[in-house]
């Protein structure tokens, strides 16, 4: 590769804490492959990095000797506009990537965190949709073949360039969320969509996010054709109820005018800014922060607003909740910082557990360096964990893929 892209690792490398040693750029899939087996075969511990954008997700790894890096594999392959597919390397950032789809009127259709900088390797490892994601499905709907690097240095290929492809292993759903704990996605192959004529929403408010809840529920049971559904609420606020249309802009009148005569309970609300940058703005501010992200039910997208908002009061945080219809949500607790340190485990144990029975979960993403280390990030994993296990020890025998990070110390 050269010496110019394998560097000694600065301390700006660290991921959560634990420094590695060096970094290394490969330019192609197939030097990213011969990375990976000579790094497999001296037992050195790897951590894939794209933008960077969410490397502090998950659990500190036990080890990071070597992070690779894949901003020299940033190249869409080949836009098949006709078809309506795209091929694209995983370093490729995904604000470039629509950009290149929209010189032929299509998108990907997904709007996830920080599109300037996150990747398409990286959105793919933490399974991040965001809120398009209720109308065209989350990254397992959209992505159709991947060409992903396995540590003996195998370039496995699954899925292909039509829509319509059902031979074979689901590698893509597989390497889908796995945080780069089974193999290195070198390049992705995704089921496109058109870019709308045109984009308009509204936001509602009530006194109470169980009518917003019910209203929710009502936009879903109809023949509304959204693209976005968003509740947000926070201490001491009123809730809002974000709604996005997309479409000509007649249809769009026409939506909007059901949509309010349904909406009889609530409210319009003036929104200033970009409502749907809220789940983004979670991340500002504040070091005394935690941020997680929480599943539920859509019909109980209230209760779990009720079970933060007693938990945060009564240890003196505030709280912010950004959640989509479909019952994925993010939650950010603040509190002070002389009480963050022993207060925030007792939080995640408490709403968590609350959540479980509920049938729900809460993984944390974000928190104070020195509490992750008492924290459960992932939560249980249920009767999977053992299947879990299995897949990593068969895709990663000495386990050099960022060991420790993923749930259950994967």
């Amino acid at each position: 590769m050269g010496s110019g892209h394998l560097r000694p690792a600065e301390p700006a490398d660290a991921i959560d804490g634990v420094a590695p040693q060096q970094v290394v750029e490969p330019g192609s899939a197939q030097e990213l492959a011969q990375v990976l087996r000579s790094a497999n075969d001296r037992g050195v511990a790897v951590v894939p990095r794209g933008g960077g954008t969410k490397l502090g997700w998950g659990n500190p790894p036990r080890r990071a000797d070597l992070v690779l890096g894949t901003s020299r594999l940033n190249r869409v392959r080949e836009h098949a506009w006709a078809d309506m597919t795209a091929t694209v390397e995983a370093g490729c950032n995904v604000a470039q990537f629509q950009k290149t789809l929209a010189e032929h009127g299509q998108r990907l259709a997904l709007d996830p965190l920080w599109p300037e900088h996150a990747t398409i390797g990286g959105i793919l490892a933490t399974n991040d949709s965001g809120s398009l994601r209720v109308r065209f499905g989350a990254l397992r709907d959209l992505i159709i073949g991947i060409t992903i690097a396995l540590p003996d240095g195998t370039l496995a290929k699954s899925g292909g360039k039509v829509v319509k492809n059902v031979a074979g292993f689901d590698l893509p759903k597989l390497a889908t969320g796995s945080l780069g704990t089974l193999g290195v996605i070198s390049e992705a192959v995704f089921r496109l969509y058109p870019l709308p004529r045109e984009t308009r929403g509204t936001s509602f408010t009530a006194d109470s996010v169980e009518t917003l809840n019910k209203l929710v529920l009502a936009i879903q049971d109809s023949r509304l054709a959204f693209t976005g559904l968003q509740l947000r609420a926070q201490s001491d606020a009123t809730p809002q109820l974000d709604v996005r249309f997309e479409g000509t802009p007649a249809g769009i009148d026409s939506q909007l005018g059901q949509l309010i005569r349904l909406a009889s309970t609530a409210k319009q609300a003036e929104s200033p800014g970009d409502v749907w940058s809220a789940r983004e703005e979670l991340w500002g501010g504040a070091d005394a922060t935690l941020i997680a992200k929480f599943s539920v039910l859509p019909s109980q997208l209230s209760a779990a607003c009720h079970l933060f908002a007693p938990t945060a009061a009564a240890l003196g945080f505030t709280w912010r909740v950004v959640a989509q219809a479909n019952g994925l949500g993010f939650v950010r607790l603040d509190a002070p910082a002389e009480k963050s340190e022993n207060a925030f485990p007792h939080a995640v144990a408490r709403i968590r557990g609350e959540l479980e029975q509920l049938g729900g979960s809460l993984v944390v993403l974000h928190c104070p360096a020195g509490i992750k280390p008492q924290l459960d990030v992932w939560g249980s994993p249920g009767d999977a964990l053992s299947l879990m296990r299995r897949l990593k020890e068969e895709l990663d025998p000495v386990g050099i893929l960022n060991p420790g990070r993923f749930v259950g110390g994967i």
